[in-house]
């Protein structure tokens, strides 16, 4: 007889960090090399290794693809030491694989976990119109107004002027009218190369200038986002954004309705949710993995929504012992 269903509890938030920990630490000897899929490879491995001593019945529901196309955390993928709480298990190895090939700032390993059956499933579906704000600006955004209504909205909700308030857009060709149209309304962007989960958490964060996140990213990463957003209090909407006609038809013929706001309760349902990034690279949010003679530093994010709990942690690993627990090679 299989045991009975339970929820995620506060322990599960440092086994999970055990698991971005293992991702950046294997990444960050790639990091600047250009090798984008090396990298990405190594944190792929280190994150599935860890995976398997975790206390939980996870399912991937957010991963690196279907299983023919991805033969490490696929989706459907079960993780976890079988024991434990039944889980919906979000995977993104590297948040940011060119930045860190490239090494620039932001790259980071990140895993997101809430109770079995609570994730968004888009499908074939793999872009995703967002907005996201912090705290601060919740219940001012509507992703069916316009770029100026919602800058307005934000930054008045904030109490500062339009002149000050910073939006961060994915640099992107798509977002050419996006960036025209926020410029327009007098606010201020910062364009990123890669990483709107970071950049999304940046937004939220009482840590960085940046107020507001806009445009099309991953759906994968606004699933993950919208964990984040629970456990820190923010928002984020999205629509699915299909590509082209075929994958538009595909999301229909999977009942996607197109016009539908994506909102935090809906892209993740439960109320039980847990967040965990590590730094590859230095960035706004959090500092990349560094390095000496005997081991290694991490930095990392550690959120729950049940508590709204935020805890950073910096941890100290000695090459010995991460050989012997987690077989990193360092």
């Amino acid at each position: 007889m299989s045991p009975s269903p339970q929820a995620p509890d506060r322990n599960l938030a440092m086994e999970l960090v055990r698991v971005t920990e293992a991702a950046a630490l294997a990444a960050g000897r790639w990091v600047g090399r250009g090798e984008k899929k090396k990298g990405d490879g190594a944190a792929v491995d280190a994150m599935r290794e860890l995976l398997s001593t975790v206390s939980m019945r996870g399912v991937v529901v957010i991963g690196e693809g279907e299983k023919d196309e991805a033969p490490m955390l696929f989706n459907g993928e079960e993780v976890g030491n079988g024991a434990g709480p039944e889980c919906d298990v979000a995977v993104d190895p590297i948040d940011g694989t060119t930045l860190m090939a490239e090494g620039r700032p932001n790259s980071i390993a990140v895993i997101a976990v809430s109770e079995r059956g609570t994730m968004y499933d888009p499908s074939a579906v793999f872009y995703m119109d967002k907005i996201a704000v912090g705290p601060e600006a919740k219940g001012a955004i509507n992703i069916d107004e316009s770029v100026e209504w919602n800058i307005n909205s934000v930054a008045k909700a904030k109490g500062i002027d339009i002149a000050d308030l910073t939006v961060v857009v994915l640099d992107r060709p798509r977002h050419a009218d996006l960036i025209g149209e926020i410029r327009q309304a007098g606010a201020k962007i910062r364009l990123i190369s890669d990483g709107d989960v970071a950049g999304a958490i940046a937004a939220a964060g009482d840590y960085s200038t940046v107020d507001m996140l806009m445009g099309v990213g991953g759906t994968p990463e606004g699933i993950i986002t919208a964990v984040a957003m629970k456990c820190m209090g923010g928002e984020i909407q999205g629509k699915l954004w299909p590509r082209n006609d075929e994958e538009r038809q595909k999301a229909i013929d999977a009942g996607h309705d197109l016009d539908r706001i994506l909102t935090n309760d809906i892209l993740v349902r439960g109320e039980n949710s847990f967040f965990c990034a590590t730094g590859v690279t230095n960035g706004d949010m959090l500092r990349g993995v560094t390095y000496r003679p005997t081991g290694a530093t991490t930095r990392s994010l550690v959120m729950r929504s049940k508590s709204g709990t935020i805890r950073r942690i910096e941890a100290v690993h000695q090459t010995s012992k991460l050989r012997e627990y987690a077989r990193l090679d360092l």
